[in-house]
């Protein structure tokens, strides 16, 4: 970095990438860099959206933070944390947090979040069984949402009945429930989620200022050992892989194997087959309903509609179980070493006042924090995917209808706005009622060409982790716990590297020093390449790729903070992790010798720099 003062490139800085400029036109208005934004603070959201963002895929980003700022904002009313603001440049999801800076509205503020964060916390194991069933409710009506479809004549019914509503309008219906749906969901999302980091905020700051030589991970380690359903996939994979031991058919689950053929033999061999594949069907129906990725794209497939990740993890729990060895998360040892700490702090506070505080913040902590990996579940994974498939519905009937031309496909639906789709909906149906060809085959094929070329284009472009004007404090809870953005951090990434340009910085998320080999995991497709051993440097992780945390040594991510989902699902599998390096990607290549500390947040290259990896230390 040439320029004496450290700061991150202004918003109106960043071109769209050359030829891709009507995709990038086509996002919606209020998503696009304004110049009143180059005096804000932004960071790249690579924790959510890693890659570029199809143009329907969107809403994942919208629906979301409509919904947050909402709770933040007006429900729960934070004090100092409002919502988020979210823009996308080159298929980029950059976010912003709206801080509450005049002390008389955090005064106010202050009241009323007392008034109903504290009836949540009082009632909370009631709401929270309010909560799933109303997530399960909400499942349950968008499985029982008809597949559009138009038919040649309307049924005789709706004239003998006097229904008085043709067939065409149903599309209508059908497409405005999808997408009232999944923003309700992330409405019930948020009900309890920020309160859940509020939680345990309140116990961390406790914490700092009672104990100031206490680390971020000794805090964090006092609410560890939790039981979550999105753990419980990975579970069932164990389970199955148990199940075919004990049947004696481990022998058909090999690495690499043609999946459609395994289920055909283990059907063929009769009755221990058959049952193994029984087994399969129980662990489907709810737990295989997690996606491949953390519930934001359109093609991160379900385990259910992609078996390809258990069927990976299959051959390597097959073979710990024979050998003996405990695929078991260490969870007794991990609440025997959270009660003994929480035991330990308390015997260092001198009056009766702060062990009182104190037991109270821990335990409230205790109580709401599943909630903070448990909702993932059944909201960005079993929903969402639901969700998405729904869309691919209106996919296969306008690709029936033509819209996306001779050579394409259902999923050319996602290259079009949710907004976009609705008026495609609409052309289809004014042509149906008409009689008359519609607009859409002649319109959208184009387009859609154009908008995949672009996602492409984008994708072999990397963009900066922050923008604008680097803050003097960040106060809101999520963007600290989850994404790991700091005051602290944001030096660690403008950092360029004099220091010590072999060792990233980030948060320690779960002790243990490994050496080994880093394997650079871009995207959920490449993670066949992971061996035995190697060391994982994303940008970020999810609990659904647990069943590869038997195969690798360490996990070393460039996003997330202390509460982020790969720094509790590395404590939670004992998996040394090294979270928010801001850079690790960039600067670490492919098959690198690198030591992860865990326990002291630090990654060290092992191996000399080559000549690209140190171009790299010069732009970043």
């Amino acid at each position: 970095m040439s320029d004496t003062k450290k700061g991150f490139p202004l918003p109106s800085s960043l071109e769209v990438v050359p030829g891709t400029e009507q995709a990038q036109a086509a996002y919606p208005y209020y998503t696009h860099f304004v110049p009143e934004d180059d005096s804000k603070f932004w960071f790249y959201n690579s924790m959510h959206f890693p890659e570029p963002m199809h143009h329907f895929d969107m809403i994942t980003a919208e629906a979301a933070y409509v919904a947050m700022g909402a709770f933040n904002t007006r429900v729960h009313v934070l004090p100092t944390a409002k919502g988020i603001e979210h823009r996308v440049i080159n298929g980029r999801v950059f976010i912003g947090g709206v801080a509450v800076t005049d002390p008389a509205e955090i005064e106010e503020r202050i009241g009323e979040f007392q008034k109903r964060a504290f009836y949540y916390y009082e009632n909370w194991e009631d709401l929270y069984a309010q909560w799933k069933d109303k997530m399960k409710a909400l499942i349950a009506d968008a499985q029982a949402l008809p597949t559009p479809s138009l038919p040649d004549y309307e049924p005789i019914e709706t004239t003998h009945t006097g229904k008085g509503v043709a067939a065409s309008h149903d599309l209508l219906v059908i497409y405005q429930k999808q997408i009232e749906g999944y923003h309700r969901m992330w409405h019930h999302h948020f009900e309890f989620l920020l309160l859940g980091y509020g939680a345990y905020m309140t116990f961390f700051d406790f914490c700092k200022k009672a104990f100031p030589e206490i680390s971020d991970q000794a805090i964090s380690r006092m609410v560890a050992g939790m039981e979550a359903e999105i753990f419980r996939p990975d579970e069932e994979v164990k389970r199955l892989a148990r199940s075919a031991v004990e049947l004696g058919v481990d022998a058909h689950f090999v690495d690499n194997a043609d999946i459609e053929k395994v289920l055909t033999d283990l059907d063929a061999l009769g009755e221990k087959g058959q049952a193994w594949l029984a087994e399969l069907e129980t662990s489907r129906n709810p737990w295989f309903n997690v996606s491949s990725g953390d519930g934001f794209y359109h093609y991160h497939r379900s385990w259910n509609d992609d078996l390809s990740l258990p069927f990976a993890a299959f051959p390597g729990y097959i073979e710990k179980i024979k050998a003996g060895m405990n695929l078991e998360r260490p969870t007794a040892q991990l609440i025997e070493e959270r009660e003994q700490l929480v035991i330990d702090y308390r015997e260092l506070l001198d009056t009766e006042e702060d062990k009182a505080t104190y037991d109270q913040l821990i335990s409230l902590a205790h109580r709401v924090f599943p909630y903070v990996e448990g909702h993932k579940f059944y909201c960005e994974h079993w929903y969402t995917n639901l969700f998405f498939n729904k869309i691919r519905e209106f996919g296969r009937l306008l690709l029936a209808h033509g819209f996306f031309g001779d050579d394409g496909v259902e999923e050319d639906v996602f290259h079009l706005t949710q907004y976009e789709l609705e008026s495609a909906i609409i052309d289809l149906m004014l042509a149906w009622g008409i009689g008359a060809e519609a607009r859409g085959p002649k319109h959208w094929p184009a387009l859609v060409a154009q908008r995949r070329a672009a996602i492409e284009e984008w994708g072999k472009h990397d963009c900066p982790p922050a923008l604008g004007a680097v803050p003097d404090a960040i106060d809101d809870p999520a963007i600290n716990m989850l994404w790991g953005i700091t005051r602290e951090n944001l030096d660690k990434w403008l950092d360029d590297g004099t220091e010590n340009e072999k060792e990233l910085k980030g948060f320690a998320a779960c002790s243990g020093v490994v050496e080994g080999t880093a394997r650079v995991v871009k995207s959920v497709a490449e993670m066949g390449r992971i061996q035995q051993g190697d060391i994982l440097v994303c940008q970020v992780t999810n609990p659904t790729w647990s069943p590869i945390f038997q195969k690798i040594g360490a996990a070393v991510s460039d996003i997330g903070g202390s509460m982020s989902h790969m720094a509790i699902v590395a404590r939670e599998y004992g998996l040394p992790a090294v979270v928010g390096t801001g850079k690790a990607t960039k600067l670490i290549k492919d098959g690198m010798r690198i030591r992860v500390d865990g326990g002291r947040g630090t990654v060290t290259i092992l191996d000399d720099l080559d000549a690209d990896a140190e171009k790299l230390l010069e732009e970043v």
